[in-house]
């Protein structure tokens, strides 16, 4: 596996740092790593390794705020910040590897960052996952919620920990254990990000009819932090035929960090395989003790 390391600059001249991980011979397809609020680009070993030896190469971003990437912790002015850091970041992809197939794949809020940005550039990519993406009730307390409304009109960067339990994440206690070791993770959100995430949430299930894109959408079942009704809502009001949705029931909000993250891996590499070159989507056959939400 090749790694490299780099930096581009956003929207508003900040300095964003990311990763890309390369098989040894010319990849198959590209997947684009968007993580969740509060994490970084070097949280998704698991899913890097499964892809890479399957004959992709990965390229992660930190976002603003995040990381190693410039910007205050946990804030934007407006989430169409967010829209043209990954245009920039696709764009530089395109630049050092033109021609290929290129999937956007998302975290918690990455994967809100990722429906929003391909419900507004559908021929930009090849195809959309959404991994425990928060289109419903969030794990985060009505009064910070209504305090966040609040101060972004006049305290936009007032930021406010929305952190989570360990336990939360992962049921995996090596997860839960370094969870509060990552000197790169923070759990701070500003009043302006909640409101942005809030109105960019409501927009995207009022335009789930103009999805147009394949897409993937893996949740578990014992997600505290997003839970997935919001999934299965959104997912219901999608019109594109191409379209698959994937639960586990015991897996928490890191599914791919989870105890049964390799089952989530193969169900990715499933419908990626089957996505890449064009190549005719069949009907996926899970297993025999497959759980009812399992739709395609």
């Amino acid at each position: 596996m090749k790694h490299h390391q780099g930096n581009f600059t956003g929207v508003g001249k900040i300095n964003l740092y990311y990763q890309s991980w390369h098989p040894q011979t010319n990849p198959c397809a590209i997947a684009v790593i968007i993580h969740g609020l509060g994490s970084h680009s070097g949280l998704f070993g698991n899913v890097v390794k499964h892809l890479v030896k399957a004959g992709y190469a990965v390229y992660a971003l930190d976002l603003r705020g995040h990381g190693r990437s410039q910007g205050q912790r946990g804030h934007i002015n407006d989430w169409s910040e967010f829209r043209q850091d990954i245009k920039a970041f696709l764009k530089l992809i395109e630049a050092q590897e033109p021609g290929y197939q290129r999937f956007l794949l998302g975290h918690s809020l990455g994967s809100i960052i990722v429906l929003d940005y391909v419900l507004h550039y559908p021929k930009a990519i090849q195809g959309a996952i959404a991994m425990a993406p928060p289109l419903g009730q969030v794990g985060v307390s009505p009064v910070k919620l209504t305090l966040g409304r609040t101060l972004s009109l006049v305290m936009p960067r007032f930021a406010v920990n929305v952190g989570f339990a360990g336990n939360q994440i992962s049921r995996d206690q090596n997860v839960q254990e370094t969870f509060t070791q990552d000197s790169l993770m923070h759990s701070l959100g500003s009043a302006r990000l909640g409101t942005e995430y809030l109105a960019t949430k409501t927009w995207i299930h009022s335009h789930a009819a103009n999805l147009e894109v394949p897409i993937l959408m893996l949740h578990g079942g014992a997600d505290e932090v997003a839970r997935p009704e919001g999934s299965r809502a959104f997912f219901k009001r999608i019109v594109f035929p191409d379209k698959e949705y994937y639960e586990y029931p015991q897996s928490r909000h890191a599914i791919h960090r989870d105890l049964d993250y390799q089952e989530m891996l193969a169900d990715l590499e499933d419908w990626l395989q089957r996505h890449v070159h064009g190549g005719t989507v069949l009907p996926f056959k899970r297993r025999a003790e497959a759980d009812e939400y399992m739709f395609g």
